[in-house]
């Protein structure tokens, strides 16, 4: 039976039951899920996106979004999920869940995705850290899969090597399609034999791999690897993604072929706000949330709309506070905003005027939002 559950959003979630379940490394773990005939249609997803989990733990409900590993060609939902600390929700998920169990599963969203190119050529770079490997992997066998063509670069970091997660179905992936996929271990706590692989991603090593890496290419003689990339895939924790979205973008990637998704909340804007704004003080705000109505006044425009609703308590959905996740997207009913960054929201969605909230800045007296979408 399905269950329509508010997360920022109504969502559609199904129970479903653990079809295989295995411990990766000491602190992260696979779930795979049973797929029934009369769901597939439900279930079926983009490579990148993700789905959230219905649990309890220590008596509670919880609801917590994973990312699939699995490929939409191959027809299942595979999970990579980490567990942060002994008593946290992801341990209770993993010592009280088994295979046969059933949980409640969220049909599949997000927006980490690319659309599909198979009669092009393309060079795509992949940048993951720890669990963040998991929507690339999705990401790479998809494209590996159904675009003969294009060529992918995957820098990964890591702890050390006993962190590494998905090493085997990464090597197998690089055997059979060595060709097409390199795949570059880093290790921020542990020494290798090379020092170029010690060390965190961050802007100095992207400025080693362009010049040691991503140099010469094969295929053009007069330009480079890096001169030739198309898209970017980004995943990781927030100052990770921080760091090299602004490296990448200074490199001369432009910011629309620069994507990224967050493993966590993120207070920071990815990229520096340029824009200078008049100051409008007494901000008149009404909006509303699961039909109810709300009235309050902002002080001023200097922050943005989401973060000073919620230093005022207001139950307004969120996760990220940059961009990326959608959670506070909502609509503009009166008044102007300035949209600082969209990472999530399609050019027919804005035309519409839907807004994020934690990426809007107040440019008028009166802003009427309606965060009820559905």
């Amino acid at each position: 039976m399905e269950q329509q559950i508010y997360k920022g959003k109504l969502t559609q979630f199904h129970w479903l039951k653990i079809a295989k379940k295995v411990e990766l490394t000491k602190n992260t773990f696979s779930l795979e899920f049973k797929i029934p005939e009369n769901l597939k249609a439900n279930f079926r997803f983009e490579a990148g996106q993700f789905v959230s989990i219905k649990f309890k733990s220590h008596g509670e409900d919880v609801i917590n979004d994973y990312s699939m590993t699995s490929a939409p060609y191959e027809k299942k939902i595979s999970l990579g999920i980490k567990v942060n600390s002994p008593e946290g929700a992801t341990s209770q998920l993993f010592k009280n869940y088994n295979v046969g169990d059933e949980l409640l599963v969220s049909e599949p969203s997000g927006r980490f995705t690319l659309i599909s190119k198979p009669h092009e050529f393309r060079t795509i770079v992949g940048f993951a850290a720890g669990i963040g490997i998991t929507p690339i992997l999705s990401h790479f066998k998809n494209i590996l899969h159904n675009e003969p063509r294009t060529r992918l670069f995957l820098f990964f970091g890591n702890k050390s090597s006993q962190d590494l997660i998905y090493r085997e179905q990464l090597d197998d992936l690089a055997r059979t399609c060595g060709d097409r996929l390199q795949i570059f271990y880093f290790f921020s706590q542990e020494k290798t034999s090379n020092d170029f692989f010690y060390g965190r991603l961050d802007e100095k090593k992207l400025s080693l791999i362009i010049n040691q890496i991503l140099h010469l290419d094969d295929t053009d003689e007069e330009s480079t690897i890096w001169d030739a990339v198309d898209d970017v895939l980004i995943c990781g924790k927030g100052e990770m993604i921080k760091t090299l979205a602004n490296a990448c973008y200074h490199h001369g990637i432009l910011k629309k072929n620069i994507h990224f998704e967050l493993f966590e909340e993120f207070n920071d804007d990815i990229y520096p706000v340029e824009k200078e704004f008049p100051l409008i003080e007494n901000v008149e705000m009404t909006f509303k949330i699961l039909g109810q109505k709300y009235q309050t006044e902002l002080p001023t425009n200097k922050e943005k709309i989401l973060q000073q609703l919620l230093i005022q308590n207001f139950p307004v959905p969120y996760s990220c506070k940059s961009g990326i996740c959608g959670s506070c997207e909502c609509i503009l009913e009166e008044g102007e905003v300035e949209l600082l960054e969209n990472e999530y929201l399609t050019e027919k969605e804005e035309e519409k005027g839907h807004i994020l909230a934690c990426m809007s800045i107040a440019k008028s007296k009166k802003i009427k939002l309606n965060f009820d979408l559905s």
